[in-house]
């Protein structure tokens, strides 16, 4: 699940990853406020939460600041997870493994591993 200041750069970052993991794999965006501008809501972050929330564990991915402090208002251990990852190398790694079937601390562990990823 993405969580971004931006609704269009949410929405974008979960059309790539899912045009790259498949259309099968639950994600969601949420962005902006309430009311259309930018900046973080809680009520649009629970609520992305609960439309993916399969049983298997949601995976929060932040973009910055105040997306990753109400983000973490949002943490129940074992069933709602903060990644501190690169936006859209995360979101793809964690979609793609997600994709696969793997559990929640392998989604994680894959999203974190796209720190490390080198582009040259």
């Amino acid at each position: 699940m993405l969580v971004s200041h931006s609704a269009g750069l949410a929405a974008e970052a979960v059309a790539l990853a899912r045009g790259i993991a498949g259309e099968q794999v639950p994600m969601a965006a949420a962005g902006g406020t309430d009311g259309g501008g930018l900046g973080t809501s809680f009520d649009l972050i629970e609520a992305a939460v609960g439309a993916v929330q399969q049983g298997d564990g949601v995976v929060l991915i932040p973009d910055l600041g105040s997306s990753v402090l109400t983000a973490r208002l949002l943490v129940e251990p074992g069933r709602v997870v903060l990644a501190d990852v690169p936006f859209v190398e995360g979101a793809v790694a964690a979609a793609v493994t997600s994709g696969a079937g793997a559990p929640l601390a392998q989604v994680v562990a894959a999203a974190e591993e796209a720190r490390t990823f080198r582009k040259g």
